[in-house]
């Protein structure tokens, strides 16, 4: 389990991409063996030995979505010939840019070691981008049938790669458990690539082509995960963020049907966001159009299919990224297009279309601090409250700001970092604008999710308070991710769980499902006791009001 200081920690994250970087650049870390191969269709794939590893490298799993095939549905690669050479990650799909704030003092140093080393590395990115990595056990044959486990990486929807994260880590963990798995990353199209939205964007039902891109890649593995050892039924879809998020989604697509393309689920900071209609978004289409030229045509969404590439990202990146100002009110997300998402998708789960899958979910418990870094200038309650109604509720009454007043005030001692006295009060309503922001996007629509489906299929949640030493952003948004792709109890946790559809094992403390009645979380500890279990019970009467309002008034 991870003891390191938490200065440490912070450079972890970044040095998961190194690691990546390594292993795309094809350095092996033991002696030299024979390269891999697998056979796909009529195409040979070489891939990179490992210690006790095989990966296999920027397979494409779909046309590329260029030229006429930009902003449309992914359309599945031709059956392949030839050899290709999987050797090093593809480039990942174009990206939002992101301007962090501008601080002074503690503030400033906070974003120059975490936001920078999480948010700040820039991978190579380009428009023809849908590809995938496969990592499995170098014992692996086309017969093993090993379960698989369907990496969906975070970023926001706006940027992120595979390349951020090193599988091996996972599959070599499950070697030692006795429980092999294989390891999938996918790419998928972000921001405005991959969920413009307006009008016109339902009318041609292409809205929301990341997730699109994200289910193609799910049925590539059907078809295809069986040649490198995996069993396409044993199929668990696994993120973070947005790619939490997204694994949500997937399972309010097509009415809870999975098609088969997945058996299980397990979601880290991400859950059925409470966004409205594909609408919603025509003011940033909008934006584009008039900045590439576009107003004028007859056919705006064909327009933009003909604009220059360069010209489109930087239109593009002239619209609010997670960073600005409005910060966790995105640009670019997933809203309901009419095709992929029939309706709101905290709807979905109120109409009960969801898919019967066991699955786990769970969130840090500062989710709010790092975007809340954007907003230091609002420093009293009427200020908080204009915030509010101008990005989140335009349509709130008095009585509604006045019980958000009341559930949600200015006493530091209730914000977030939760459970920090009067430290981290950067400024007087930061703490504030934390708790509100960490509760609407994460851990409401998260414990409403959970609650609407106890009973109806099994579940375990979990609430990360790791890292709580880190000052002014505690146990923040991403800070999860060090339990699970370094060997700490996440990671055997989800082996167990893709493997037995069950978190539980024998070498991790025993972890309770969670049903209403018992609304059991495994909660991870700073200190000498690294677990217990906790109830989910924690600001309920504020949660209860953030999920009625969103659900009435979804951005």
């Amino acid at each position: 389990m991870s003891t390191a200081p938490p200065e440490t920690h912070c450079m972890l994250l970044f040095k998961t991409g190194i690691l990546a970087l390594l292993l795309e650049a094809g350095v092996a870390l033991g002696a030299a063996v024979a390269a891999p191969t697998v056979t796909l269709d009529s195409g040979t794939f070489i891939g990179v030995a490992g210690t006790n590893t095989q990966s296999f490298l920027g397979i494409p799993f779909a046309e590329p979505p260029v030229g006429d095939l930009r902003f449309r549905l992914p359309v599945a690669n031709a059956p392949y010939t030839g050899t290709f050479e999987a050797t090093a990650m593809g480039p990942g799909c174009p990206q939002q840019a992101i301007q962090l704030p501008i601080l002074t003092g503690l503030p400033q140093e906070v974003i120059d070691d975490v936001a920078n080393s999480i948010f700040g590395t820039i991978f190579p990115s380009a428009e023809d981008c849908l590809t995938l990595n496969v990592i499995r056990p170098s014992t692996a044959t086309a017969t093993s049938k090993l379960p698989v486990v369907a990496w969906i990486f975070g970023g926001g929807f706006e940027l992120g790669s595979p390349a951020m994260y090193d599988g091996t880590t996972i599959v070599q963990r499950s070697i030692a458990l006795g429980e092999p798995v294989i390891y999938v990353a996918m790419n998928y199209r972000l921001a405005a690539f991959g969920f413009l939205a307006s009008a016109e964007v339902r009318a041609a039902g292409v809205g929301n082509l990341g997730l699109q891109d994200q289910r193609q890649a799910l049925r590539w593995i059907q078809q295809y995960i069986s040649a490198f050892g995996g069993d396409p039924t044993k199929v668990t879809i696994w993120g973070e963020s947005a790619g939490a998020i997204s694994v949500a989604l997937q399972m309010l697509a097509n009415g809870g049907n999975t098609e088969g393309l997945y058996r299980a689920a397990f979601m880290e900071s991400g859950s059925p966001i409470p966004v409205g209609p594909i609408e919603n978004g025509q003011k940033y289409y909008d934006q584009i159009v008039a900045q590439v030229g576009c107003s004028g045509a007859s056919d705006t969404l064909e327009c933009l299919r003909t604009v220059p590439f360069d010209a489109l990202v930087a239109a593009q990146n002239e619209t609010p990224s997670i960073f600005a100002y409005q910060s966790l009110v995105l640009a670019w997300l997933p809203r309901a297009d009419g095709t992929f998402l029939s309706d709101n998708p905290q709807r979905l789960v109120q109409q009960g279309l969801v898919a019967k899958v066991p699955f786990v979910t769970g969130d840090c418990d500062d989710e709010g601090t790092l975007f809340s870094l954007s907003t230091l200038n609002i420093t009293t309650d009427a200020e908080f409250l204009t915030y509010i109604k101008t990005f989140w509720v335009p349509e709130a009454t008095t009585a509604l700001e006045t019980e958000l007043n009341t559930l949600y005030p200015s006493d530091i001692l209730d914000g977030s970092p939760f459970n920090t006295g009067i430290l981290n009060a950067i400024t007087p309503q930061f703490k504030r604008i934390a708790a509100f922001q960490g509760d609407a996007v994460f851990q409401a629509p998260r414990r409403f999710f959970q609650q609407s489906l106890s009973g109806k299929q099994n579940q375990w949640a979990f609430l990360s308070q790791r890292e709580k030493a880190i000052p002014i952003l505690g146990s923040f948004h991403a800070t999860d991710i060090l339990n699970v792709y370094f060997d700490g109890e996440l990671t055997d946790y989800l082996i167990n769980f893709a493997t037995n559809l069950n978190p539980n094992g024998k070498t991790v403390p025993n972890w309770p499902a969670y049903t209403t009645a018992s609304p059991n979380m495994m909660t991870f500890l700073d200190g000498l006791i690294p677990t217990t279990i906790t109830q989910d019970t924690y600001r309920a009467a504020g949660m209860a009001f953030l999920t009625n309002f969103t659900l009435e008034f979804p951005v």
